[in-house]
């Protein structure tokens, strides 16, 4: 891409308002256009923010040739189809997780990738988290040793979330623990076996067809002597909020805390028993990120200077600037790890390489949880990963 910025439509301002600051802060990207359903609500952010490019219809964005590349915000449900229609449009795609909810529809964006040369990264938030960058450190500093397992979870209460949510079945949504088991090593996983447990509620079962409340899924990866586990829960499973992972290797294993506020825990090899685990405090990875947008990896935008007055006015009787107070997930930036999204993608196209994840890492993780699903329904039959999810021929 010849020139030294990009041009960024956001699409969805729910969770994707998060990310307004930090591509207008961002040295290489141009905050250039916003597009929501509801023109006032689109009004009042793109105001806030001082966005003048504001659409109602994605595919006025589209038909926009100022507009380089789409950041996809929207409902889980629309991510496959828009990160498609996108694609077609000629616009590079960056969308928050999962890639998409079919086999189909990642098949799909894989090869409108491959076809059309253009870029495709799923931002998926945990891969760039500060618990991952600390432990991906370890990772290739060596100090792990062999790494010889992996586990993640991802536990939430969805109950009175938009109406997509009741009964979905939890693998649907796996990226989370997924992707860390196979990001640590750039593994593939090659097939997946999964059992589901327990039963939900008989109003939430009829939507999906999924009775399951929680699915544990078994996954081995390709051309590794590595397995990794994960389990997912949503409904009627009583588990403070939780995304994690654990890496177990010859030297050290670092084990996500079990309680919201702990630290986590780092176990050291041939120590005294008594001096084998010991609690550790993540550092924080801001230096690998330009300076302009640093302070996003410890602060909301509601704690920077430009938007301070924003704190107090976000529970305003009218609501004016309520949407701006998302889920705490999203305020506490996920471990550190918006900036670091925006970062790797406007990184990618200026420097024509591909994104991590790229379409076939995203494809791969995101259809471990579609395929895991399948496989709870059929009692936990071994099923393997397609083609298109492997960076090279089996």
């Amino acid at each position: 891409m010849p020139r030294d910025k990009v041009n960024v439509a956001i699409i969805g301002l729910g969770f994707g308002t998060q990310f307004i600051p930090i591509y207008k802060r961002h040295p290489q990207a141009n905050m250039y256009a916003i597009c929501r359903r509801s023109e006032k609500e689109l009004n009042d952010i793109g105001d806030i923010f001082g966005v003048e490019k504001r659409y109602t219809n994605y595919d006025d964005v589209l038909a926009d040739p100022a507009v380089d590349f789409v950041h996809i915000n929207t409902p889980i449900p629309d991510h496959g189809p828009m990160s498609i229609a996108g694609l077609k449009a000629g616009k590079h795609v960056m969308c928050t997780v999962p890639m998409a909810t079919s086999v189909d529809d990642c098949q799909q964006i894989v090869e409108l990738v491959q076809q059309t040369g253009l870029k495709y990264m799923m931002a998926e938030t945990v891969v760039y988290s500060r618990e991952f960058l600390f432990v991906r450190e370890l990772y290739e500093k060596g100090e792990l040793g062999k790494v010889q397992f992996l586990q993640g979870s991802h536990q939430q209460d969805m109950d009175g979330w938009p109406e997509y949510w009741p009964g979905l079945p939890p693998m649907h949504y796996a990226t989370h623990c997924v992707s860390p088991c196979l990001a640590l090593t750039r593994d593939e996983a090659e097939y997946v076996s999964c059992f589901g447990s327990g039963t939900i509620r008989e109003e939430l079962i009829g939507k999906y067809g999924s009775p399951f409340a929680v699915e544990t899924t078994h996954f081995k990866f390709r051309n590794s002597d590595l397995s990794a586990r994960v389990h997912r829960s949503l409904f009627d499973t009583a588990r403070q909020y939780r995304e994690s992972f654990d890496v177990f290797a010859s030297k050290k294993a670092f084990e996500w805390p079990l309680v919201e506020g702990e630290d986590p825990v780092l176990h050291t090899a041939k120590k005294p028993q008594a001096e084998v685990a010991e609690r550790v405090k993540v550092p924080d990875y801001a230096h690998l990120l330009p300076e302009e947008i640093r302070d996003f990896t410890t602060k909301t935008f509601l704690d920077l200077p430009e938007y301070l007055h924003l704190a107090s006015e976000g529970a305003d009787p009218d609501g004016t600037h309520a949407h701006l107070i998302t889920d705490p997930g999203s305020l506490e930036g996920h471990g550190g790890s918006h900036p670091h999204l925006a970062h790797e993608f406007v990184s990618a196209l200026l420097e024509d390489r591909d994104p991590f994840p790229n379409a076939v890492q995203s494809a791969n993780y995101t259809c471990v949880g579609i395929l895991a699903h399948q496989s709870a329904l059929q009692g936990g039959e071994r099923i393997p990963l397609p083609e298109f999810t492997f960076l090279s021929p089996r």
